[in-house]
């Protein structure tokens, strides 16, 4: 691995890092071989994103032109789907349009943010096939949430879908987005149960405002680059973007508060791929497979896993728009036959609630994957008893790809850690002074491997600050044993896992800051059943601003400025902070105080 990845250089000055790391001399070398996994990643067979989705598509769809690559189901059942070969076709037309219609150049950044749908396979894969880079982006969140990270990107173009579009004009207004192509999410549906379902958004539910700004519709950008295309008598050129290049900025919080762009290569996304197929090979048959999505795919566990994993291996990807309530997904699990599905410890809890799920559990069910935050052993063992399927924790970070670990589908059940590193990674645990520390004692994990970012975008200071020479630092304290499978034990970012969702103290204690009355703020995670961990913050009111300053207030000014799962469950008015001879708050002491509280009998 190259040093220079604590140098925070440019994307393409790195290597590609395709060479797989020797597990032979791993600890985790023998639970490989014992659950059946290959130790080696095999050469990569695509230059580029791009190329990997018409390749598969257009093998599957030869193999079987019915099938459907992906199925969107609302909660009303109602649905749409797209084969291989429509994906495949409708990509190119969209990437037609980037590089014809709008004249964007290969590197330049489009945001997609759309939730669960048809369009999102559409949007994201034509933006790799144009060679453009892809910024996803929550539906969900605020102005200026927008704003920051469209500036930040220096974002051209935006597919965005029109259920929130009453925030357009205010973001054009303050970035530098030229073009809007607008979506919605029954996108691709048969005629009829798109009318029915644009009605009830429409007339019932009021969630569909007007578009105010220039736009084009997502069909409309199709057509032309449709025919763009017949125009050119030509098929789209893939071999523009190499493994290098830059592939996706995913966007993830800080240390510092401040939203930063992870910079992901086509490189790091296929080998994580490939990865992650090695994990759960053992439970998955090519072309055979039918896997829920529930959790969003700008998020990058289910992009990676969901989006780029299964459709390489010819899945039948289901799309839920909304997991929330929980009872979205009844009919996209009584309708088809899943057999692989991913979540978080919130979703399969909620799941193992609901009577009409445990009357009814997926029949065909083979494997279940968790991250985003801890799996709980309860709810593990439930799973199992109820289903009748393994579900395996795994772990990872934006920075990589994201999947650094997890637990083998195949023997000895472990309820408690993340697995073994996946092929061609390595883990070191380290102690404060950046040694390596014994089996069984706590060391911040620390990663290196062909799906490490190859940095923050415009941020050389944090890159290298985030990078022990080709180590990148995770901020998570594990402990391994003698097979090399691991267990978190501590976290010494202060990060908060809202049901699988990082939120950044400093960017909520930023937004209450802005209020007037308050003098100061601190922000942490606390335990809670429902999502995982939930927000709680401290709030010291200006002198004489007291009578201004309570619970309700800071909540409705934090909803006008975060997305909601970033707004605090909970606000306490306090008289001072604890803080360090420097000043600096103590959030840890924070915490210690409120998990007492939480623990002491009432």
């Amino acid at each position: 691995m190259n040093t220079g990845l604590s140098t925070g250089l440019a994307h393409s000055e790195r290597p590609a890092g395709q060479e797989p790391l020797r597990a032979a001399h791993s600890p985790w070398a023998a639970a490989y071989e014992a659950a059946g996994i290959k130790a080696a990643l095999p050469p990569l067979g695509h230059q580029n994103l791009g190329q990997l989705v018409r390749e598969r598509c257009r093998t599957f769809a030869q193999r079987d032109p019915g099938r459907s690559a992906f199925h969107c189901v609302m909660p009303n059942g109602m649905n749409g789907s797209l084969s291989f070969a429509q994906v495949d076709e409708a990509s190119d037309a969209f990437a037609a349009y980037l590089l014809q219609g709008l004249g964007l150049q290969k590197g330049d950044r489009v945001a997609v943010q759309l939730p669960n749908s048809l369009g999102y396979p559409v949007a994201a894969f034509g933006v790799f096939k144009a060679g453009c880079v892809l910024v996803n982006t929550n539906p969900l969140y605020t102005e200026r949430e927008m704003v920051h990270q469209f500036n930040d990107a220096q974002v051209k173009a935006l597919v965005v879908v029109d259920m929130f579009a009453q925030r357009l004009p205010a973001v054009l207004q303050q970035t530098g987005v030229q073009h809007v192509v607008v979506a919605d999410v029954t996108a691709f549906f048969p005629a009829v149960p798109k009318a029915l379902v644009r009605a009830v958004q429409k007339v019932w539910s009021r969630t569909l405002p007007p578009v105010t700004v220039p736009h084009i519709r997502l069909a409309q950008a199709l057509a032309l680059g449709r025919d763009a295309l017949r125009a050119n008598a030509q098929t789209l050129d893939l071999s523009g973007p190499s493994l290098q290049d830059l592939a996706v900025l995913q966007y993830t919080g800080g240390t510092t508060g401040v939203s930063k762009g992870a910079m992901l290569t086509h490189a790091n996304l296929l080998h994580n791929v490939q990865q992650m197929l090695a994990m759960g090979g053992t439970h998955m048959e090519e072309g055979r497979e039918c896997v829920l999505t529930a959790l969003p795919l700008y998020h990058v566990f289910a992009f990676t896993a969901n989006l780029l994993g299964f459709l390489s291996i010819g899945a039948r990807n289901v799309l839920v728009p909304s997991p929330r309530p929980v009872q979205n997904l009844q009919r996209a699990i009584e309708n088809n036959p899943i057999t692989w599905m991913t979540g978080v410890n919130t979703l399969y809890n909620a799941l193992l609630n609901e009577e009409w799920f445990l009357a009814y559990p997926p029949a065909h069910l083979k494997a279940a994957i968790a991250g985003g935050t801890a799996l709980h052993a309860a709810v593990a063992d439930r799973w199992r008893e109820v289903t009748g399927a393994p579900i395996a924790e795994g772990y990872g970070l934006t920075e990589t790809s994201p999947v650094v670990s997890f637990n083998p589908l195949t023997g000895p059940v472990r309820n408690k850690g993340i697995g073994i590193p996946t092929p061609g990674t390595d883990v070191r645990l380290v102690d404060e002074a950046g040694q390596p520390v014994l089996f069984g004692q706590p060391g911040e994990i620390q990663v290196r491997g062909p799906q490490v970012m190859q940095g923050y975008w415009n941020q050389p200071a944090e890159t290298a600050s985030s990078f022990d020479g080709p180590w990148l630092r995770t901020g998570d304290v594990a402990v391994m044993d003698t097979e090399g499978f691991m267990r978190i034990v501590d976290r010494k970012k202060d990060m908060v896992i809202v049901s699988g969702f990082n939120v950044y103290p400093n960017e909520v204690e930023d937004v209450i800051a802005q209020m007037p009355a308050v003098l100061e703020v601190a922000v942490i995670g606390v335990p809670d059943e429902a999502v995982g961990e939930a927000v709680q913050a401290y709030v010291v009111p200006n002198p004489g601003h007291e009578s201004a300053l309570d619970e309700q207030a800071v909540i409705a000014h934090c909803r006008r400025q975060l997305t909601a799962y970033k707004v605090p469950r909970r606000v306490l008015l306090r008289s001072e902070l604890p803080k360090t001879p420097i000043g600096k708050v103590l959030r840890r002491e924070l915490r210690t105080q409120a998990l007492q509280q939480a623990q002491s009998p009432r």
